[in-house]
């Protein structure tokens, strides 16, 4: 089949590679430059938290997370870069003071699905000999199924692929209008397949009701004196820090999470309670050199879960919220099965 696709995303790139693989040719619309960074998917920090996410997320998350984590390795070889999977766990740690914090946080996860029973507490000596550099922490909890996508390193990867395929076209710097049955809509012309795929995100809005975007926030740094090796949480009363490894002791932070389409530069605030929680997690982090600080906007329905909406010759997806790199290739898979597949 001649398949389009609007949006050329995290779920936009998923739905091509899948659909490559079953034969067909594709035809991509995008409203940034193959290798732009306007897409969420770029400014994620990758993480298969697929436990770590069930403390404010329903246990469907939990169900397409493992099933996403069992599809990446498969969709990284395609393009080459299989080497952006990493699955050695991760660790949710607190500082004494906040020791509620992380009981009620696992407590959480049993609640909803029976198999965060086996979430192992580490003690100082079993959490130093995971992670040497976090020998300060006297508590932590070890969740070995979790792990993380290099999200940057797939993007610029699956960009590559998609643009030596001879079976696909790329329209970039394209604005879609809308999406109908078998059509994709432009500012002066529409193109007709034989069905086409709805990946905007945010793009989406005025065809998806109650779609609405959450800003998120990150920080990139380099520090060669911090040695973490597998993507770290730390709880707090007020927000939940995340240290995410990438080679050569580059770290992805975050934490923030606020209701607003506001793309400008991280605020005052972010930067200094986010690296402020940074420095007191490891010292070693206060010789770091900030790379990158950026923000980018979720696409969020009104119940935080995903949407797949299915016509004739029409599929759209959105709405996968924070969970982008967990959900992803579960979501792709569903959507295929229920719609052009059937």
């Amino acid at each position: 089949m001649h398949i389009g696709i609007a949006g050329v995303g995290l779920v936009g790139r998923v739905l091509a590679l899948n659909l490559l693989r079953q034969g067909h040719t594709l035809t991509l619309f995008d409203e940034d430059i193959a290798y732009g960074d306007k897409a969420a998917g770029m400014t994620a920090a990758g993480m298969l938290a697929v436990f770590a996410e069930l403390e404010s997320a329903e246990s469907v998350i939990f169900d397409h997370g493992n099933r996403s984590i069992a599809l990446w390795p498969d969709l990284l070889a395609q393009v080459d870069c299989a080497e952006a999977y990493q699955q050695k766990g991760s660790i949710i740690t607190a500082h004494p003071q906040d020791y509620n914090e992380l009981d009620h946080f696992i407590e959480t996860l049993k609640s909803k699905v029976e198999e965060a029973s086996q979430i192992k507490l580490l003690d100082r000596r079993e959490l130093t000999e995971l992670e040497p550099d976090l020998s300060q922490h006297a508590k932590a909890f070890f969740i070995p199924q979790e792990g993380q996508v290099d999200a940057q390193h797939f993007m610029q990867a699956s960009s590559d692929y998609l643009l030596a395929n001879s079976d696909v076209t790329w329209n970039q710097n394209v604005k879609v209008k809308d999406i109908s049955e078998g059509s994709i809509e432009l500012e002066e012309t529409s193109e007709v397949f034989d069905w086409v795929f709805d990946a905007r995100g945010l793009g989406a809005n005025a065809q998806v009701k109650d779609l609405r975007g959450v800003r998120g926030e990150v920080i990139w740094l380099d520090a060669p004196e911090v040695n973490i090796t597998r993507p770290t949480r730390m709880l707090h009363p007020r927000y939940k820090i995340y240290i995410v490894p990438r080679p050569n002791n580059r770290y992805v932070i975050g934490a923030t999470e606020i209701e607003s389409e506001d793309k400008s530069p991280v605020s005052v605030r972010s930067s200094l309670e986010l690296l402020s929680a940074l420095y007191s997690m490891h010292s070693g982090f206060a010789e770091a050199r900030i790379v990158k600080m950026l923000t980018n906007c979720r696409p969020t329905l009104r119940d935080n879960l995903p949407q797949i909406i299915h016509g004739q010759k029409m599929t759209r997806i959105n709405g996968l919220y924070r969970h982008g790199y967990l959900l992803a290739p579960a979501i792709v898979e569903k959507a295929l099965n229920e719609g052009i597949n059937k």
